[in-house]
């Protein structure tokens, strides 16, 4: 099904002026760039190369075997704590209060992390388990998608 998506996204891409495309939908970010440097994100992907990608005119279209799949650099140890929902992640109850955690804090099972905003409701998210918080993977005021990372943290 998301492959549909993704030609969706290349036929887009082809029949217009923009030259770069990044969209997120169900869990995987796709990033797709009209150049010889042609590439899709896929976060859940293994990396693979296509190697007549780079000797391609950046007029010509783009064919299915032009898309690569990459991943970022290897993730941090420890779980990742997801999005239960949509909307807008902030980080301390109000601008002017301190952050709930901190990368290096120590977190105890139920203690409140981050905030998102959904239709207006302040929905406290809190910790899953015991552990110390690795990495925080969204800035304050971002807006988050269904089952996005929001932490890494390293269960104790």
């Amino acid at each position: 099904m998301w492959q549909d998506k993704l030609k969706e996204i290349i036929y887009i891409l082809e029949n217009s002026k923009i030259n770069e495309i990044e969209v997120n939908f169900w869990g995987r970010k796709y990033r797709v760039v009209k150049n010889a440097n042609i590439m899709v994100q896929n976060e859940s992907a293994p990396q693979i190369q296509s190697s007549n990608a780079s000797t391609k005119d950046k007029n010509t279209p783009l064919a299915e075997s032009e898309v690569s799949e990459t991943v970022p650099p290897a993730s941090l140890e420890g779980e990742e704590l997801l999005s239960p929902m949509p909307g807008t992640f902030y980080s301390a109850p109000t601008p002017d209060d301190p952050k709930f955690v901190n990368v290096g804090d120590k977190v105890n099972k139920g203690q409140t992390l981050c905030i998102i905003e959904a239709m207006k409701i302040m929905n406290e998210i809190e910790s899953e388990f015991e552990g110390t918080v690795t990495d925080i993977k969204v800035n304050n005021g971002e807006a988050v998608e269904y089952s996005q990372p929001l932490f890494i943290i390293n269960p104790t």
